[in-house]
């Protein structure tokens, strides 16, 4: 698909920002409204496939009912028939959502690890998504770096909802090849034997997201990524501190809860995840002090902290 077609009468596409399985996320200008968005269009052979089609509206719908600002919001949503096609050939469905100017997790994990208190920050941000969209009974399923967008002002962005379930669907399990092989770094064991994955498996994922930012790499690796399920099911992950020796014991213990292989082992909330992950942070035990507000997002951090000697990045 070009990059100079007009979807709607109204989104000019303009270069590729990101494509994967099922879609391609291209940068747009509404000319409408004179402002850029990202533009994200279900691939042209998908769009035979009732199921595709029917995952990606679920996304667009879902996404449109999530108002927080730590959650990419959704535009518009249109079809439209390709340029050349054949009379018989199904309109593509796109749908229209904020673009985030910033860079994503991944991108800047590749620089290597995050500094300490942005790796928390970063980690405060995803937590406080995941609780708004736990309470709307909607679990991402996919939370990973590439799908952590950080924005100008070093705010976060959760996106693609596309293998989200919602309320509970009984059908939403990880045995879809595109969901375990794109996700086997952060994949929860419950989802590796096929079970259906609750607010839990997320954070399971975001503990493996916060261990990536502060070392560099995730708590599994392999050759394959049936080689990393395995792990994730039968192994225990090693402490961040093998791999940076400033990470403290108190964050070495919000891993190992975070990455519980009995997801009633662990953190049974993203709140509860947030205030343990705060309190870690500034070397205090949870109920020290009742008067610090648990939903705040301005983390203080411990002096001792300050160190870049490990990372090529700053705070």
């Amino acid at each position: 698909m070009g990059t100079d077609r007009v979807l709607g009468g109204r989104y000019e596409l303009r270069d590729v920002l990101g494509q994967g399985g099922m879609a391609v996320v291209h940068l747009g200008r509404d000319v409408l409204l004179e402002r850029w968005v990202a533009v994200k269009v279900l691939r042209r052979d998908l769009a035979r496939d009732p199921l595709f089609r029917s995952r990606f509206r679920r996304e667009a719908q879902t996404v449109a009912g999530l108002n927080h600002p730590g959650i990419v919001s959704v535009h518009d949503v249109g079809e439209e028939h390709v340029a050349g096609s054949r009379a018989d050939e199904p309109s593509v469905p796109f749908i229209v959502m904020e673009y985030v100017a910033g860079p994503s997790l991944r991108d800047l994990l590749r620089e290597g690890p995050l500094a300490l208190e942005e790796s928390i920050r970063n980690q405060v941000g995803v937590l406080s998504a995941l609780e708004f969209s736990h309470h709307a009974g909607v679990v991402h399923r996919d939370i990973k770096p590439a799908n952590v967008m950080v924005t100008p002002d070093g705010g976060i962005k959760v996106v693609d909802f596309g293998i989200a379930s919602v309320g509970g669907d009984p059908g939403a399990t990880a045995t879809e090849a595109h969901a375990f092989l794109g996700t086997a770094q952060y994949l929860p064991p419950e989802q590796v034997h096929g079970e259906v994955a609750d607010a839990r498996s997320d954070l399971y994922s975001a503990g493996c997201l916060l261990f990536e930012m502060l070392t560099g790499r995730p708590p599994f690796v392999g050759d394959d990524p049936v080689a990393v399920a395995y792990q994730h099911v039968h192994q225990d992950p090693p402490p961040a501190s093998d791999y940076r020796s400033e990470v403290p014991p108190a964050m070495d213990t919000v891993l190992l809860t975070a990455l519980a292989k009995d997801r009633n082992d662990r953190f049974q909330s993203a709140r509860s995840f947030r205030e343990t992950l705060r309190s870690a942070a500034t070397g205090r035990h949870r109920g020290d002090d009742d008067s610090g507000d648990a939903s705040c997002d301005v983390l203080p951090f411990h002096p001792s902290w300050h160190s870049t000697t490990t990372s090529t990045r700053s705070a």
